[in-house]
């Protein structure tokens, strides 16, 4: 009888792994999890005490900070696959799962499943022949090396790569390798993993090679398994069912999608919203029931598009987020800080990113040249960013898979925090105080227009307590609005009076945050 080793890579919801785990070994199956360095330490802590006398888990020997589109993810998943072989003999089937994955059919339905057919389940398409990449670079993920994440240093990714293809530092592709990509959400035999592991252990040529490949969760098992595994033995296709919407963001599915989810072809489904509570009890007991029927209709994605097509009329299936009502979601924290210098705020956001690992992004509101991911165009100007301000933070941050967000508003938007505020989520403000100088307000006043260089002094003289003014109208427009989680910090402050600001807003320890408001050159001009 198939006996499945899930491989889960997570990040977040301590609670929600633990569950799961439970759930898929309560079936008879196994679990072997990475979870994310990047997290809290007492996160995983509580996920190994919670789980420590199931002899159905296993845990990663080595926890990985992980990134998109890097080495980073592939690494962890070598690790996971490693635990679930050494410690799951009996397994005989290994599927990759992400958190947000849930079944949609019975643990009885996917063993009988996989005993039907003895092949891999992978998706393998040519890499250089198929359209399966979109937008963006493809060759390029390949022939050039990659040192630096595009999402985290963007300038940093973009300038290597156009230095390599100036000086034509092009790389060949390993001969005996026909690169292959696919969804990373594969389902491999037992047999097939011991070949991987063990061509990983021969091949540090190729190893190599991945390592500063970009995105090479989706080229590396495809490849080495079309290399390994006779094409016959190979089925290219996913067990997971996943869905992109428009923008090329995944699809989440909601409580009154369960007839729909169970009726598909898969085994599993991603992603399951947060807020689908209702939708996660009934697919876990589902996992575990007997005897269930599944007419396989598989009508999901034209079901999809037809609707979305037509605005959602009648909200068959629930709000999406790219309505005019949308929301964020409900267990989402958007953390708004807002500052007149912006270089200041920027110099604070930076900090956070480096202590915390906190997504933040500028004034994206505001200034049109803000680094932003590729978003389906919705990103592309600020006047399209505003009008689909609360579209755009979600996709933001699905983008990031996060469930705390940083970003950075003018005081001179206060109609857009309430907006922001007006939103059933999570809402959190962070006005940094600062001290204004005539030289900086002169110097303001020439930046916006308001003043030249020639301009004479008597008529600057004049400016200057009207602009004080406004800064200063802002800031109580700001206090008059009453937000709720409100926080300040003050340049006049001393770094521990700044702490307890800092670490309530962003709500992280008082040691972290006093090493963010000890930046020395936080407030400099």
């Amino acid at each position: 009888m198939a006996k499945i080793a899930y491989i889960l890579l997570c990040h977040k919801d301590p609670e929600g792994i633990i569950a799961q785990a439970q759930r898929l070994t309560a079936a008879g199956d196994y679990i072997a999890i990475h979870f994310d360095a990047r997290a809290r330490r007492e996160d995983y802590d509580k996920i190994r005490t919670a789980l420590a006398g199931n002899r159905s888990v296993a845990f990663a020997a080595k926890r990985l900070k992980c990134g998109w589109g890097g080495w980073s993810l592939v690494d962890a998943t070598l690790q996971a696959v490693r635990a679930a072989v050494d410690s799951f003999p009996r397994a005989t089937h290994f599927y990759m799962l992400s958190g947000d994955c849930m079944p949609i059919k019975s643990a009885e339905y996917a063993h009988d499943f996989l005993e039907k057919d003895d092949v891999d389940y992978i998706e393998s398409f040519d890499f250089f022949r198929s359209d399966w990449i979109k937008t963006g670079i493809k060759g390029e993920r390949l022939i050039y090396r990659h040192y630096f994440n595009e999402r985290t240093h963007k300038w940093l990714f973009y300038t290597s790569l156009d230095l390599q293809q100036k000086f034509g530092l092009a790389r060949p592709v390993p001969e005996d390798l026909a690169i292959q990509i696919g969804s990373q959400w594969w389902c491999l035999r037992r047999r097939t993993v011991e070949w991987v592991l063990e061509f990983c252990r021969k091949r540090r040529d190729v190893m190599r090679f991945f390592r500063t490949t970009w995105i090479p969760d989706e080229t590396f098992f495809q490849t080495l398994v079309r290399h390994l595994v006779p094409q016959d033995e190979i089925r290219s296709r996913t067990l997971t069912f996943l869905m992109f919407t428009d923008y090329g963001m995944p699809v989440n599915f909601y409580n009154d999608q369960y007839d729909l989810l169970i009726s598909q072809d898969y085994l599993f489904a991603r992603k399951i919203s947060a807020d689908a509570k209702a939708l996660k009890q009934r697919l876990g007991d589902l996992y575990t029931a007997e005897g269930v029927s599944f007419p396989i209709s598989g009508e999901g994605r034209s079901l999809y598009k037809f609707l979305t097509g037509r605005g959602r009329i009648g909200r068959r299936f629930a709000p999406r987020f790219w309505e005019a009502e949308t929301s964020l979601g409900r267990e989402r924290t958007l953390l708004i800080v807002t500052c007149k210098k912006w270089h200041v705020a920027k110099r604070l956001v930076e900090r956070v990113r480096h202590v915390t690992g906190l997504p933040a992004v500028d004034y994206l509101f505001n200034e049109g040249s803000t680094p932003l991911p590729d978003l389906g165009g919705i990103q592309t100007t600020i006047e399209k960013r505003t009008r689909h301000r609360r579209a755009l933070v979600r996709m933001l941050f699905d983008y990031w898979n996060t469930e705390k967000l940083v970003v950075c508003i003018d005081p001179g938007n206060v109609e857009l925090m309430q907006d922001f505020y007006a939103d059933r989520s999570n809402i959190r403000l962070l006005e940094v105080e600062c001290e204004f100088t005539d030289e900086y307000l002169i110097g303001h006043a020439r930046r916006v227009g308001l003043a030249g260089e020639k301009t004479p002094q008597e008529t600057i003289d004049k400016l200057l307590p009207t602009i004080r003014y406004d800064v200063k109208f802002e800031s109580d427009r700001i206090r008059d609005a009453d937000f709720e989680g409100f926080h300040r910090i003050r340049q006049s402050a001393t770094v521990e009076e700044n702490t307890g600001p800092l670490a309530a807003f962003l709500g992280i320890s008082l040691e972290k945050a006093r090493e963010i408001a000890d930046t020395h050159y936080l407030f400099v001009d």
